[in-house]
């Protein structure tokens, strides 16, 4: 059992380790350090202050907790709505399978969900060699309680080694829970998968520090190792329909059901453009836009070019565009033919969502802005008048 031990005979009274707790949990009380275990949280700094003396020691549980060879096997979460499976789905499939063949071992999807039974041959025409599904009226939408207490039975039961899941809204609020219940890691919005060959670890990579820096990151004692995996950075899976596997349908009893929270209403958003996690083309309007009028302008663009309409985080915080049209670390990764960055100046927290784009055009009158660098084609000017000129020569032509 983990814990942490001060010894009174070695403790000098020189709170030394007082002062390198970062959260206060220290107090010297008759010359002797006095650890507040609600406030400690085992970070060892204490530890390092006290080597001289080695007053203070921490303990630590034995961190391998399972066997390895029970677990076998790639799963990926099917994300649907409405009956229809999302394309980031297929994009999982497609890592999943060359990760599983990197092991030898099988990929299978989970499907839950009312009326789904029909769409598992897709799962299986995408690469996956089985699909588990749980169909049930129940199941129309995606309640956290219900979907993660299914999702870790099947889990418990089946013993998976690596199970992916689509870092979308509704799969972060689901795979955090099943992580919760399972007492494994998890690591979000992965954009790089690979196998270590010596262990048999999953390699999930991600950006931190703001995008400054890719983090790779490794669950060595626990298993399933569990990831979320950003849309659009990964190749979707190609349908093959002479493929073949096997689909379960798997029963539960109607305490799986049960759910602290309803669904009242669900009231879909209503744009005049192309989804911007399918377009071809997005044109995307930062803080150089000025007010939340001005994006008109980028909707016209978007019109003729059947485009979608993107924004910047600051775009989004000042009310001009709503959340599900952010690009960048913070909301979604696009991977577009064409992408036309208009008054955005190019931090790096917007540049890790759109970077991987085919063709990047970038308007802006400062010439030295950071979008410059990454862009394939640059105009510097204002965009109030670049982008109208723009709409009127693709109207022309097109």
């Amino acid at each position: 059992m983990s814990g942490i031990t001060v010894y009174k005979d070695k403790c000098t009274g020189c709170a030394m380790c007082a002062k390198a707790c970062p959260f206060n949990a220290i107090t010297m009380v008759d010359a002797k350090a006095v650890i507040d275990l609600d406030k400690c949280t085992l970070c060892s700094s204490c530890v390092e202050a006290c080597r001289k003396f080695g007053a203070i020691q921490l303990v630590r549980e034995s961190t391998r907790t399972v066997d390895m060879e029970k677990y076998k096997g790639v799963w990926v979460f099917a994300e649907q709505r409405k009956g229809v499976i999302q394309s980031v789905t297929y994009e999982l499939l497609a890592k999943a399978r060359e990760l599983a063949d990197k092991l030898g071992v099988d990929v299978a999807c989970l499907l839950l969900g009312n009326q789904v039974k029909d769409k598992a041959q897709e799962l299986i025409h995408r690469g996956a060699d089985k699909a588990y599904v749980v169909d049930d009226p129940k199941l129309e939408y995606l309640l956290e309680e219900p979907y993660a207490r299914i999702v870790s039975n099947l889990i418990r039961k089946h013993r998976p080694e690596i199970l992916l899941c689509p870092a979308t809204s509704l799969g972060r609020s689901l795979i955090s829970r099943v992580a919760v219940q399972l007492r494994v890691g998890l690591t979000a919005d992965c954009t790089g998968l690979d196998i270590n060959p010596e262990d048999r670890c999953l390699l999930q990579t991600r950006p931190a520090f703001g995008g400054n820096i890719m983090a790779t990151i490794l669950s060595k004692y626990h298993r399933p190792q569990m990831a979320t995996v950003r849309h659009k950075v990964m190749k979707e899976a190609q349908a093959d329909p002479q493929r073949i596997g096997e689909v379960e349908v798997v029963e539960f009893d109607k305490s799986f059901f049960i759910s602290r929270a309803k669904v009242l209403e669900v009231v879909d958003e209503v744009s005049s453009t192309v989804n911007i996690t399918d377009a071809n083309v997005i044109i995307s309007g930062g803080r150089g836009m000025g007010k939340a009028e001005n994006f008109k302008l980028l909707e016209d663009l978007a019109k003729v070019l059947n485009g979608s309409v993107g924004a910047t985080r600051a775009a989004v915080d000042e009310g001009w565009m709503p959340y599900s049209h952010q690009v960048g670390q913070t909301g979604k990764t696009v991977c577009p033919k064409i992408y036309i960055a208009c008054g955005i100046s190019g931090q790096i927290q917007h540049l890790v969502g759109m970077q991987s784009s085919d063709t990047i055009i970038a308007i802006n009158k400062d010439a030295s802005a950071p979008i410059f660098k990454v862009a394939n084609y640059g105009i510097v000017g204002d965009v109030f008048e670049v982008v109208p000129l723009l709409t009127k020569r693709f109207q022309e032509v097109l």
